[in-house]
């Protein structure tokens, strides 16, 4: 297969249909003056076979591939190439029956040399769709020395560009790139597990264990104070049962020392009464007898002194023994309430 005829219509310098025949098979070269649009052909055979780096075709933008940038009123550029597809052995697959392929592209403008709408900009291949980036590998203008200049690497590069190889190489660099970053990455995190993740859950599991032994210790120190204070409550019971016992004792023996004072009292008045009598003996006999009777009297007076005061200090007695009694009643029912109360929060 090779290129029969070229058509050109508003692309760059040629404003009206231009054809282009007369190709050869193995060998063409393009002759004519300076100006006369030479370059221009080869920039329509790239921009057919799909060249997008516009810097290929001389041009910065789509609109300077409209002649006169769509400002002669000429509003689209269009480029057909036919290839004489004769011979079968060079024939595209599925392709072997047709003589002739045609290939088209045309970029459409507005006049003010706007970009249209998407509807208006068109690629088209009208009798078949070749794939411009792995059949195709164009020398451009300029680079003829250079590519027989290159060196084995050079041309082992160029070779795989044009098979499609580089396409893959530059996928599998672009992906060894993002290995590397993803391993990156992955040492990254690796390095804040080591520095910062796996000592903070160490420094946690320390504390938990603590905190566990803590919580042992508090309950086994909850269920100490728990049998402390019904210790001391069994002993406060006892306690308050000897004081109780105790009380009773001291009632007794105050009630005891009550009839006592009684009795002392019923004594106390008969003594006086036998003074009375004596003192009336006295006064109706003044003999010697009245001395005998006033030395007795003297006697029983001063018993009586030593009784009453006596009979005193018991009294004074009785009141402190029963304050103490009061004192320690106060006590054991004070103490009974703290033990209680105690008991009542366990």
């Amino acid at each position: 297969m090779h290129i029969k005829e070229i058509c050109l219509e508003g692309f760059k310098s040629y404003a009206t249909r231009t054809v282009v025949p007369g190709f050869d098979p193995f060998f063409n070269a393009i002759t004519g003056l300076n100006g006369s649009g030479k370059s221009n052909i080869l920039d329509s055979i790239c921009f057919v076979l799909g060249i997008t780096n516009l810097q290929q075709v001389r041009a910065s933008n789509l609109q300077e591939l409209v002649y006169k940038q769509g400002q002669a009123g000429i509003t689209k550029a269009t480029v057909s190439i036919v290839f004489n597809n004769s011979d079968r052995t060079r024939s595209p697959l599925g392709y072997e029956d047709h003589r002739e392929i045609t290939v088209t592209r045309q970029e459409q403008y507005l006049i003010n040399g706007k970009l249209a709408q998407p509807s208006q900009v068109q690629n088209l291949f009208h009798s078949v769709q070749l794939n411009v980036n792995n059949l195709h590998f164009l020398i451009m203008q300029g680079r003829i020395t250079k590519v027989l200049n290159m060196k084995p690497p050079e041309i082992l590069s160029m070779l795989e560009e044009a098979a499609g190889i580089r396409m893959y190489e530059t996928k599998k660099e672009s992906a060894v790139k993002t290995l590397e970053k993803k391993q990156s990455k992955v040492d990254e995190i690796n390095k804040l597990l080591d520095q910062e993740i796996l000592p903070a859950l160490e420094k946690l599991r320390k504390e938990r264990t603590q905190y566990l032994q803590w919580a042992n210790g508090n309950a086994e120190l909850d269920g100490l104070k728990r049998f402390c204070i019904a210790y001391k409550f069994v002993q406060a019971e006892r306690i308050k049962d000897n004081a109780v016992c105790g009380v009773e004792l001291e009632k007794a023996r105050i009630a005891k020392t009550a009839d006592n004072m009684g009795t002392m009292r019923a004594e106390i008045q008969e003594m006086e009464t036998e003074v009375l009598k004596f003192t009336v003996k006295k006064e109706a006999s003044m003999g010697g007898e009245l001395k005998s009777l006033s030395e007795k009297v003297d006697a029983i007076s001063q018993d009586l002194v030593r009784e009453v005061s006596a009979l005193n200090n018991k009294e004074d007695t009785f009141k402190i023994e029963k304050e103490n009694t009061e004192k320690i009643v106060n006590n054991i029912e004070d103490l009974k309430h703290s033990v209680e109360e105690k008991a009542s929060t366990i």
